[in-house]
């Protein structure tokens, strides 16, 4: 693609605030997507981290939604026409408090920065949005810093990601469709790439379907609270390295916590390359 991108720096600093109330249904769900088999959900019960992405679920009408099954350019977020894809591509989480189900829950969330950066297939975006939620007049819960990274209609380029060694803590599975489904009703997430295979494969030129980012992040959390059951959750970051699809087989791996209560964990694909990198801090 040629051409100068846009100067959206204008964006920086722009806000919005939505509410919520927190009910038990979605985390029943999505325990069951995990394959968890947690007691069900109740008023006052702790939601689980990374389930808040669960609430604030986008409401966009059918006629504003566009050809990849997003929201149509505009409003909150820098309208990056240039850059017509748009991925998640990390984020940093942490959990100062709790919300609890039941809860009346404000989410305020402001722009923080907007890059530009070069890679492998072209130009780059990455919309940088803080998310500040807790309770109306108390104080924050949980603060989440989401990458949104833009990018054109080539696909990467097909350099292979390092390979990575199994963790002490590992467990191996193949997503399908189904979950991928499931995960994509829970989270309200139009984008067809995780659902479509005619359109992935034909216009955005992966090979399968795409396996949700926050979805491998949520199951390798899930790895970590498998096995260190009784230690909260302060902080939580993942960065997004290469793509999984379905019918693949995946690995998720983690090892035990340092003494500072650190935790490496990492999901690798069916030859043993890094697919994402994550990091927990227990407390």
């Amino acid at each position: 693609m040629g051409g100068a991108l846009n100067d959206y720096s204008a964006w920086v600093g722009r806000s919005e605030e939505s509410r919520d109330r927190l009910t038990a249904g979605p985390l029943d769900r999505l325990a069951a997507t995990l394959d968890r088999d947690d007691p069900r959900a109740r008023d006052g019960d702790v939601v689980p981290p990374l389930a808040h992405w669960l609430f604030f679920l986008p409401d966009a009408r059918q006629s504003e939604i566009g050809p990849d099954g997003h929201q149509k350019r505009g409003g909150f977020l820098p309208p990056v026409h240039e850059l017509p894809r748009r991925m998640w591509a990390g984020s940093r989480i942490a959990f100062p408090g709790d919300i609890r189900v039941g809860d009346l829950v404000t989410r305020r969330s402001t722009i923080k920065s907007v890059t530009t950066k070069e890679g492998s297939s072209g130009p780059l975006v990455f919309v940088t949005v803080r998310h500040e939620i807790g309770r109306e007049g108390e104080p924050v819960a949980i603060v989440d810093e989401h990458d949104i990274v833009y990018r054109g209609l080539e696909a990467p380029a097909a350099k292979p990601a390092p390979a990575a060694p199994a963790g002490a803590w590992h467990r191996q599975f193949v997503p399908d469709a189904v979950m991928l489904f499931r995960y994509s009703a829970l989270t309200f997430n139009g984008h067809r790439i995780h659902y479509d295979r005619d359109y992935v494969t034909r216009e955005e030129g992966y090979p399968g379907l795409v396996v949700h980012g926050p979805l491998t992040a949520t199951l390798l959390l899930d790895l970590i609270r498998r096995n260190a059951q009784r230690s909260r959750i302060a902080r939580f970051s993942f960065r997004a390295v290469s793509p999984l699809f379905d019918g693949n087989e995946m690995s998720l791996d983690a090892d035990p916590p340092n003494p500072g209560g650190i935790v490496k964990a990492w999901a690798r694909n069916h030859e043993g390359r890094l697919a994402m990198t994550a990091e927990a801090v227990l407390e």
